[in-house]
């Protein structure tokens, strides 16, 4: 088994190790917010709801459960709203794969066919989909032909997202990549 350092808390990074739905979470949440805090929401939850367990999540009423995951210190930024996709995304966890979220993946003859999966889910554009193949690839192993295809520059060495993190140090390797391509990009689009 993994032993994830992505949250950079070993409560959460346990959780993220030991639990799919928890790391599929992680990934959802891990937009315009710190990365570490984003796959430490799944443990915020966890630790509030009592379990990660897709059907129980989808199933409970949505007020309750955006007040759970909004409380201070809140899953995400924008607790609420992430709320509703964390529940969206159990659901389709318990209508696609009846509930057991690593069959995902485990089932995926091809990084095609997992590309394509992922990019069903609530939430997962095509930079998230590349980036998780990448991360199930490094850092658990998951590897059907075609992944390093379909995951692109993240299939490469180096440090270009949380599919590299694995200690501390290379999740600051991974923000300076980061605020060097932002950079390039304003660069860019400042010089046409």
């Amino acid at each position: 088994m993994a032993k994830l350092q992505i949250a950079q808390e070993p409560a959460a990074d346990e959780l993220l190790s030991t639990d799919p739905f928890a790391l599929l979470t992680g990934m959802l949440l891990d937009q315009q917010f710190p990365m570490e805090r984003a796959f430490a929401g799944p443990a915020k939850i966890r630790d509030r709801f009592g379990t990660m367990d897709p059907a129980a999540i989808a199933a409970t009423e949505p007020e309750a459960f955006a007040d759970l995951c909004s409380t201070p210190p809140a899953i995400h930024r924008y607790g609420r709203s992430m709320a509703g996709r964390v529940q969206q995304l159990a659901q389709a966890i318990v209508d696609d794969y009846d509930g057991d979220t690593a069959s995902l993946w485990n089932t995926a003859k091809t990084g095609d066919e997992l590309f394509a999966r992922l990019r069903a889910l609530p939430g997962f554009g095509e930079q998230k989909a590349k980036i998780f193949v990448a991360l199930l690839a490094k850092q658990l192993e998951v590897k059907p032909p075609g992944w390093t295809k379909v995951s692109g520059d993240y299939s490469k060495k180096g440090f270009r997202s949380v599919a590299d993190v694995v200690d501390g140090d290379s999740l600051q390797q991974v923000r300076d990549f980061k605020k060097a391509a932002k950079a390039r990009a304003k660069a860019e689009a400042a010089g046409s």
